[in-house]
């Protein structure tokens, strides 16, 4: 009797725990919604790029394919009163008449509401050379390109990263490829009084990429007006570096590296670097470290100039694989970013890292892609002012197109 009682209360028990389970696994799903699945073809393909806020609660974004000619798009989204969300398409890349085309990377707002961005081929010199291209809104919601900048080769090509702009308005960037050796190049725009706009190149890098090669990431500024950058590969072991870029006083710029990555503390950093308010630098490799699935990393300053890297986290596959994107952070010091492989069902994941008291870091995933709600993220994430996350996965959804998401943490 008193057997079968015992029995009773535990399977009530274990009936309740897993009653439980469930719901907070449904509350933990509940908090990965998709905004948008994008169907291919005139709707748009593969967003992969990061994205930006105005100031009235839109997302915007660019496609690398799909659009009116097959050659990418820059998408606008609008928040619906029912919480849905409307896409609309702001411009659709030709790559006729020197127009840009495959823009992989996300755009820039300027002062007064003109978007800026880069495409990866395309121009008046064709091919792989690409473009910077300017969107104004026109007064009845249309939208106005015009190509600021037609790569040549000599001056840089193949760029796949976003653009930042400077206190006076100038433009500043990276080519993956072109320049003086073909290695990449790090660029100025300067606007004119007459509407043009004037390139100058700030660094080629060098051949044999003892200096670094192939720059995918943007750029970051410090106070001191310095910039900091990544290179894929090339350095001293071959692996990608990070670098800075400091300006003289008659205009040229010198480099610097802060770090030669060399496989076992990370390889490849497709990704930018962002600073936090206490002068250190933090970024993704997309593979290397332990497992050989991407890490993320801190450089922090010495006094003597140089750059020590300590690693925050290695990816063994189940918690992520190969991040692509740069980190942001949060007003309490948490890092937030994408691995565009691994988790639980390969597809990639959305992950957080907190700091510790004893200077390590606490990785902990948001959510595991399935492939059904989206693939492979090589975007990073934005917050919006509710603390919201949002980004994009290049692949997954409707039949494999990519899709925008957020996430409320």
């Amino acid at each position: 009797m008193q057997r079968q009682k015992f029995q009773r209360v535990t399977y009530a028990a274990l009936t309740f725990f897993l009653f439980v389970l469930a719901l907070a696994s449904t509350a933990s799903a509940a908090e990965y919604k998709v905004l948008y699945r994008f169907q291919g073809g005139t709707d748009g393909d593969h967003p992969g790029s990061d994205l930006i806020f105005d100031a009235a609660g839109n997302l915007y974004g660019t496609t690398s394919y799909g659009g009116a000619f097959g050659y990418g798009s820059v998408f606008k989204l609008t928040p619906n009163p029912d919480g849905s969300w409307s896409r609309s398409i702001i411009y659709s890349f030709s790559l006729t008449n020197g127009d840009g085309g495959v823009p992989y990377a996300g755009l820039t707002w300027d002062t007064v509401g003109n978007l800026f961005g880069t495409t990866s081929q395309g121009g008046a010199n064709g091919g792989t050379t690409g473009t910077v291209f300017k969107l104004t809104p026109n007064p009845d919601g249309s939208w106005s390109e015009s190509v600021i900048h037609s790569f040549d080769g000599g001056d840089g090509a193949l760029p796949r990263a976003g653009l930042i702009f400077d206190a006076a308005s100038n433009l500043y960037g990276t080519t993956s490829g072109g320049g003086v050796s073909g290695s990449g190049a790090v660029f100025r725009l300067t606007p004119n009084p007459d509407g043009s706009w004037s390139e100058s190149v700030l660094y080629s890098f060098r051949s044999g990429g003892r200096d670094g090669a192939l720059p995918r990431a943007g750029l970051t500024w410090d106070a001191a007006g310095n910039l900091y950058g990544t290179t894929s590969t090339g350095g001293t072991y071959g692996r990608g570096t990070a670098f800075k870029l400091t300006p003289n006083p008659d205009g040229s710029w010198t480099r610097s590296k802060l770090h030669a990555f060399r496989t076992t503390d990370g390889d490849q950093p497709f990704a930018g670097l962002i600073f936090d308010a206490a002068g250190n630098l933090y970024g993704t490799t997309a593979a290397g470290g332990a497992d050989g699935l991407g890490t993320t990393f801190k450089l922090t300053p010495n006094p003597d100039g140089s750059w020590t890297r300590s690693k925050l986290h290695a990816f063994k596959g189940p918690d992520g694989a190969n991040p692509v994107a740069g980190l942001i952070f949060d007003a309490a010091g948490k890092l937030y970013g994408t691995t565009a492989n691994g988790g639980a069902y390969g597809y990639g994941t959305a992950f957080k890292l907190v700091p510790k008291p004893d200077g390590s870091w606490t990785s902990t995933k948001l959510h595991d892609f399935k492939g059904t709600d989206g693939a492979n993220p090589v975007a990073g994430l934005i917050f919006d002012a509710a603390g919201n996350l949002y980004g994009t996965a290049g692949a997954g959804g409707m039949g494999n197109h990519g899709l925008v998401f957020r996430i409320t943490p």
